[in-house]
């Protein structure tokens, strides 16, 4: 393997950057040619491709977004797109990819290389940490510390005017943005996909609120929960207790932009190095991670089919911080 070109795919996220910084400067620590592609699978097909070398990649580090662009390409789905998309590596004498995004990413990588035999290393790169292969996606710590910046704020206006405000945070179709917002900004309540809330038990909670004299509330809600998005929830919470004052936040893509932390700069080093490494050792279609602090190849078929799961321990949490009160049965048999 002597070339290899590096795109990011799907939404962006923090720390895209720096794992190109981290592709192309260990590419070429290992004496490799590395090239960039430019809006993803799109730019894969129009040839919008150019050679990095390491000033490409300074002062890169720190920036959002991603310098390669982002783009969603319905073309690549198709066998006449995934050619043209070939035949633009063949003229630059591509030999392997490094794919920095999501599950659609992985997928189109995996098609690609059952076609036409190009291996890619996928590195995962969502702020929706939902990815099976990893403890942490590349974009998740600084969108959560984005969130709970804005949440800090709420809070003082909800305790300033005693009011309830539900806050819509990003997330897809889980509620790993959720869960760990809601425990960081000690909300009371996190409303997301894996716990299956009711519209009845979170009027319940709020009533039982009210009766105890609760002046304001704090209610994370993933965008994906099933019960409805946040104005649908607000609505029919007012209407069972008009009492209280309900505002809605809806947080949006200022969740994906912003500088990455330092934690999303560590991790989406260490990956980006982890990828060259793995197409340097054969490896293909595969998804490099971080679990339990060790790097961890997993197949993209894992990835791109299993659920990863939410530790039930942490909405366990959210209940007994905040005042949730057990039977003494109840909480000897926890105990136990």
């Amino acid at each position: 393997m002597k070339r290899i070109a590096v795109f990011t795919s799907g939404g962006d996220a923090p720390g895209m950057n720096a794992c190109i910084r981290a592709v192309v400067r260990a590419g070429h620590y290992y004496g490799l040619e590395v090239y960039g592609i430019i809006r993803g699978y799109e730019g894969m097909i129009n040839g919008d491709i150019m050679e990095m070398d390491d000033r490409s990649v300074s002062n890169i580090i720190q920036k959002g977004g991603t310098i390669l662009k982002s783009a969603r390409s319905e073309n690549f789905r198709t066998e006449e797109g995934r050619k043209k998309a070939y035949n633009n590596l063949r003229k630059y004498n591509i030999d392997g990819l490094v794919a920095i995004g999501g599950n659609g990413t992985f997928t189109g990588a995996l098609k690609f290389y059952e076609e036409y035999g190009v291996p890619c290393v996928g590195c995962p790169g969502t702020i929706d940490n939902d990815l099976y292969g990893t403890d942490f996606t590349i974009g998740y710590d600084t969108a959560v510390n984005t969130c709970l910046a804005a949440i800090d704020r709420i809070r003082d206006t909800a305790d300033a005017h005693e009011r309830a405000f539900f806050i819509e945070v990003m997330g897809r179709d889980t509620g790993y943005i959720a869960i760990r917002s809601a425990i960081g900004g000690g909300a009371e309540m996190a409303i997301m996909p894996e716990k299956k809330n009711s519209i009845k038990e979170i009027i319940e909670k709020f009533k039982f609120g009210v009766s105890n004299s609760k002046s304001s509330h704090i209610v994370i809600v993933a965008e994906g929960e099933k019960p409805g998005r946040a104005n649908e929830i607000a609505e029919q919470v007012k209407k069972e207790v008009p009492e209280l004052d309900i505002k809605v936040t809806i947080l949006g893509h200022v969740q994906r932009g912003g500088a990455p932390t330092a934690a999303d700069r560590v991790l989406a080093s260490r990956l980006g190095l982890g990828a060259v490494e793995g197409l340097l050792k054969g490896k293909t279609n595969v998804m490099v991670g971080v679990v339990n602090r060790t790097l961890v190849y997993t197949d993209f078929k894992d990835t791109i089919t299993k659920k990863k799961l939410i530790n039930n321990e942490l909405p366990r949490l959210i209940e007994i911080l905040n005042g949730r009160k057990y039977k003494n049965e109840d909480r000897l048999s926890i105990l136990k």
